[in-house]
């Protein structure tokens, strides 16, 4: 397989390394970067457990080759942390008990902090919308939900 020199954005740094052609996002992130916040779930684009943004929009870095994404902001969970803080939203899910084995969490809080980015107060609807493609094996979702709403100024 042939390497080549690329150049990722992530969490607000120039990261130059060497990939192999067909590198997978999840991958350089999780190896040469050491940002194993981004989970490797399915390996299929089926479970979102691997969700960061490009761009400020969703992408699963499982079904994502790392060359294709170049040039482009990319934000993991980690990249959320100001100061050694959590995020409001990484809060959030903390007080609202949005997490259980935790697992799924960085691909809900990610696929979620698009939502708040596009939308001031999102409906129940439109927050569920936005996380179909993110599913928790531990519960039924009622407590991510709340941990949305709860930075969103909606009332669960």
């Amino acid at each position: 397989m042939s390497k080549r020199l690329i150049r990722l954005h992530v969490n607000g740094r120039d990261h130059d390394l060497a990939a192999d052609d067909h590198a997978l996002l999840v991958d350089v992130l999780r190896g040469p970067l050491q940002l194993t916040g981004t989970k490797q779930g399915c390996d299929g684009g089926e479970c979102g457990a691997c969700t960061v943004l490009v761009d400020g929009e969703p992408r699963l870095a499982c079904i994502t080759l790392a060359a294709q994404v170049q040039g482009r902001a990319i934000e993991t969970i980690e990249g959320l942390v100001r100061n050694g803080r959590m995020s409001e939203l990484q809060q959030a899910f903390h007080d609202k008990l949005g997490t259980q084995c935790g697992f799924c969490t960085p691909g809900m809080v990610m696929a979620a902090e698009a939502l708040r980015r596009r939308v001031a107060e999102p409906t129940e609807a439109q927050i569920r919308e936005a996380l179909a493609g993110n599913l928790c094996r531990c519960t039924g979702y009622v407590k991510i939900i709340e941990s949305v709403q709860a930075v969103c100024g909606v009332r669960a």
